[in-house]
């Protein structure tokens, strides 16, 4: 089942979405939430990271509206290795 990481700005609304595709697409995208949690960059606890598991974005869009409300932004490149790059 596929995964999906959101990145979520409290305060301005803005977010962020990253796909893991494929059998372990959920697996991978909750693994990848534990590395972020301990990133000085998501410290301030303004942003949000929330792992969810669904069979498409449009479902998670319907079922987690709430991340959808602002401005697309990107708190992350989707290959970062955890130093920034």
């Amino acid at each position: 089942m596929a995964g999906f990481l959101i990145f979520y700005k409290r305060i301005s609304g803005e977010y962020q979405v990253i796909e893991f595709d494929g059998e372990d697409g959920h697996r991978e995208a909750l693994r990848e939430r534990l590395r972020l949690e301990s990133d000085a960059r998501f410290a301030d606890g303004d942003i949000e990271i929330a792992a969810l598991s669904s069979d498409s974005l449009d479902s998670v869009r319907k079922t987690h509206s709430r991340y959808f409300n602002g401005e697309k932004a990107q708190f992350i490149e989707q290959n970062d290795n955890g130093d920034g790059r």
